[in-house]
């Protein structure tokens, strides 16, 4: 079932999603050279505990997984396109780095991701954070009153397949209230004018996850959580928790 938010909501909503959205600078300001995934993952607990937030990745245990998810946040680092788990790896020169996090607050969740590099980039890890966010930036574009999920799913597609980058079959965005993942689902391909309609107080977490090796394929790694490419390229992972309203999208995860 899907639920439509009110205006107070929303508001609760984006008091969640300034807290991920906190989170994540705060992950990305510690991300260094020798840092270790796990010391990232202490970092977003702290911006968390401090707002008197809880975690909705802590302890998720979704039907695929073995375990349940023993971090804050997700750590997908090169060719691990999501779903990494904090370990005591510590980041490298020229590592790519995908960090997905949320917090729940008052009963609201918040949802975002962002990738970076660290240390020297290389030429081609920038200009697939470029493109992930490009797509992101158009599903947010044609997330408004009128539209249907499709268009959100074809505006996400096209930039990616321009980009000649491949995206993981059967992972998407959703959407997202009171828990952190309720319907409907948000492909990262599809047609416009199909699909949900787009109606104001509809609330969705939007992620384009871009492989630059150009195939859609992916593994599952021996953790059972983090999947990575097939082919060994580089993957790139961006969202956000938006708002379908009468005056356009408003996005709810910034910081």
């Amino acid at each position: 079932m899907v639920e439509i938010k009110t205006d107070t909501a929303i508001d609760a909503m984006r008091a969640a999603g300034r807290v991920v959205g906190q989170a994540l600078a705060a992950v990305q300001e510690a991300a260094a050279v020798g840092v270790s995934l796990r010391e990232l993952d202490e970092a977003a607990r702290a911006v968390l505990d401090e707002a008197g937030a809880s975690s909705p990745f802590l302890g998720y245990r979704p039907p695929f997984a073995p375990t349940p998810f023993p971090a804050v946040i997700c750590t997908s680092v090169n060719d691990a396109i999501v779903h990494g788990i904090p370990t005591d790896y510590r980041l490298r020169d020229g590592d790519l780095v995908s960090i997905d996090c949320g917090a729940e607050l008052d009963g609201w969740t918040g949802d975002a991701a962002t990738s970076f590099t660290v240390g020297t980039p290389r030429a081609a890890d920038l200009a697939l954070i470029a493109a992930t966010r490009k797509a992101l930036d158009a599903g947010i574009a044609a997330a408004v009153a009128g539209n249907r999920i499709g268009d959100i799913s074809h505006a996400i597609g096209q930039v990616a397949r321009a980009a000649r980058c491949g995206m993981p079959a059967d992972f998407g965005g959703h959407g997202i209230g009171r828990r952190m993942h309720e319907d409907p689902h948000v492909p990262n391909r599809g047609r416009p004018g199909r699909g949900f309609p787009l109606r104001p107080g509809l609330a969705l977490a939007i992620e384009p996850m871009l492989m630059s090796g150009g195939q859609d394929e992916y593994v599952t790694a021996s953790d059972g959580w983090t999947l990575r490419t097939v082919d060994g390229s580089r993957a790139a992972h961006i969202e956000h928790t938006v708002a379908v309203t009468a005056d356009g999208p408003r996005i709810l995860t910034l910081p």
